[in-house]
């Protein structure tokens, strides 16, 4: 369907979104789609995306207050309002040509400060703490490789990076300074550990064999895989973990996935030995 921004068309489709090497299955097949439809409205009316961004962190508090108050269905639905919300940020900010610093900053940020929330929540409902701490440790480790991941796959294949519009107000560089504290320091550890790994492949080998075993190395399964315990889809889980009343089994879940890890490394560093052998 096409809608008008600044008088002039602007195609805003199903398939429209970030433009990653790897597919959240959840997302290309449910809440994309659905996110299309809740965008087009909001690019017509000119509502700006950190707009949206704060609506999807509203939700998911108000989400994390339902869970914590035994809600657990109501809390399930308001989980998939926030995921839908989340998608559809990111779609209008393409759309319209607003992708922003402050934006990525904000959304980054309401998204950490929702799962602490939902972590507490799971804690007090499910009366292990412990385990909820864990489980949220894991998490966002997960989605912290997934990241990284994603942006060292683009580098080793030369993709330019798509470039957010820095406005230098002082609400970014506020986002942009909580964002040095509590995340910048663990990408800078997971992308040294990773080339770290690398060089212990592929020792000081450089070139175009240097060049293969690095697109071997950050290869798109790996990435695919790790799409695939991103943020909707461990939202959407959670979803049917409360439909089920069984928050506690979201929690077990959660540690797990930093179980795949370690496989997923030890494949990478495999397919990069086996590129330097051809």
């Amino acid at each position: 369907m096409a809608v008008w921004t600044n008088g002039a068309p602007v195609r805003l489709l199903a398939g429209t979104g970030k433009d990653r090497p790897g597919r959240e299955l959840v997302v290309a097949g449910v809440f994309r789609p659905l996110a299309a439809l809740v965008a087009t409205p909001l690019l017509r009316f000119g509502v700006p995306p950190p707009a949206v961004v704060l609506a999807n962190a509203a939700a998911g508090l108000a989400a994390a207050a339902l869970l914590a108050a035994g809600e657990l269905v109501a809390a399930a639905l308001l989980l998939q309002l926030k995921t839908l919300l989340d998608n559809a940020d990111g779609l209008l900010a393409r759309a319209s040509g607003r992708v922003s610093l402050l934006g990525r900053y904000l959304d980054t940020e309401a998204d950490l400060l929702v799962n602490a929330a939902l972590f507490a929540a799971l804690a007090a409902v499910t009366g292990r703490p412990w385990l909820a701490l864990a489980a949220f440790l894991a998490l966002t480790l997960v989605l912290s490789a997934d990241f990284n991941l994603v942006a060292l796959s683009r580098e080793a294949r030369r993709e330019p990076a798509e470039e957010p519009l820095a406005g230098g107000g002082r609400s970014e560089r506020a986002l942009a300074l909580v964002y040095r504290v509590l995340f910048a320091p663990q990408d800078r550890l997971l992308r040294w550990l990773s080339g770290r790994r690398l060089e212990r492949v592929a020792g000081s080998v450089n070139g175009e064999l240097g060049r293969k075993a690095a697109l071997a190395y950050h290869d798109p399964f790996t990435v695919g895989v790790l799409a695939n315990l991103g943020l909707s889809t461990q939202l959407a889980v959670l979803g049917v973990c409360l439909l089920l009343g069984a928050p506690e089994a979201y929690l077990w879940l959660a540690l797990a996935s930093l179980l795949v890890l370690p496989p997923l490394q030890l494949r990478r560093e495999r397919l990069a030995r086996r590129a330097l052998s051809r």
